[in-house]
């Protein structure tokens, strides 16, 4: 059944409709907002939390953490649920933007870094070299600071299957090898809805690209998401989590989808809070090692922590 076909079976409540009363997004204080979101405006940055529309952006700001976008702000997938930006061509590289995240880090005195990119099929390496060097410049001001990285598949760009594996294992080596604290990378929804939500990605590609990271750096914990409300059913939510233990990844974030605009995927079903805890518990019995699930959780809320 096709997410249009499904609308009928849940009521199908439109971004400026009313959310449930279990969903609040806060912005936190005005203060903290104000502050990095005039940093990033200096330092001509792009950020996840506010390119994305994040609800839970002011908490982490307080928190000390954010998450940086890196390769610009337009994509070059057109994902079904994501407020990014998306069209060709993609923005020239700008080989500045790794000082002035480093700069902008350094000024917000951040404790934890999520790096992620738009996808960059556009790019010999697809972007892996953005991670790489956003790294290095952090790392020459503040050494100590942890840095999670949030990637997209690196897929691409070869003749056969076979070439684009390669090519792909060398460019998640690149990252791997630069020592992030954790290496995450979204599922974002079942197997089944993969085709109408992610374009350009697949199911299973991305379960082998979090197995091959296991591969190349045991050391380096692996971490996934998914989004609930596109359509899923109980059964298929537990399979995803059995695959992702599957290929060994540790972190698990589950959230609800919010429909960011009319131009986005609708919302088919909202789930209570007491679903997302008994998902909780199920990827807890699985054997994830960290679990954060709740209605507001995005893959890099409370990241130092998840």
């Amino acid at each position: 059944m096709t997410i249009s076909s499904r609308q009928t079976k849940y009521n199908t409540i439109l971004p400026q409709e009313r959310l449930p009363k279990w969903i609040k997004p806060t912005l936190g204080k005005a203060s903290e907002l104000e502050k990095v979101q005039t940093l990033v405006k200096k330092y001509r940055l792009h950020t996840i939390c506010e390119e994305g529309r994040c609800p839970n952006r002011g908490d982490c700001y307080a928190a000390g953490t954010a998450t940086f976008l890196l390769g610009g702000s337009i994509c070059t997938r057109s994902c079904a649920f994501c407020q990014v930006n998306k069209g060709k061509p993609p923005e020239k590289i700008d080989h500045g933007e790794a000082d002035r995240i480093a700069d902008a880090i350094n000024n917000l005195k951040l404790r934890y870094v999520v790096l992620t990119a738009v996808a960059r099929d556009d790019l010999p390496d697809h972007g892996a070299h953005l991670f790489v060097d956003a790294m290095k410049s952090i790392r020459r001001h503040n050494p100590k600071i942890a840095i999670e990285v949030l990637t997209p598949d690196f897929w691409g760009g070869q003749k056969t299957i076979k070439s684009a594996l390669k090519a792909q294992r060398h460019r998640l080596t690149l990252v791997l090898n630069a020592n992030p604290v954790c290496f995450n990378h979204n599922l974002e929804t079942v197997e089944r809805l993969q085709k109408q939500v992610r374009r350009g990605a697949t199911y299973r590609r991305s379960l082998d690209l979090l197995e091959a990271a296991r591969e190349i750096n045991p050391k380096i914990p692996t971490k996934s998401g998914i989004m609930l409300g596109l359509g899923e059913e109980k059964k298929e939510i537990i399979q995803t989590l059995k695959d992702l233990r599957s290929v060994d990844c540790q972190r698990l974030t589950i959230g609800q989808y919010l429909r960011p605009s009319l131009a986005h995927l609708p919302v088919q079903h909202y789930w209570e809070p007491k679903d997302f805890k008994y998902f909780a518990d199920i990827a807890k019995e699985l054997g994830f090692i960290t679990i954060n699930s709740g209605p507001l959780v995005r893959s890099s809320y409370h990241a130092e922590s998840c």
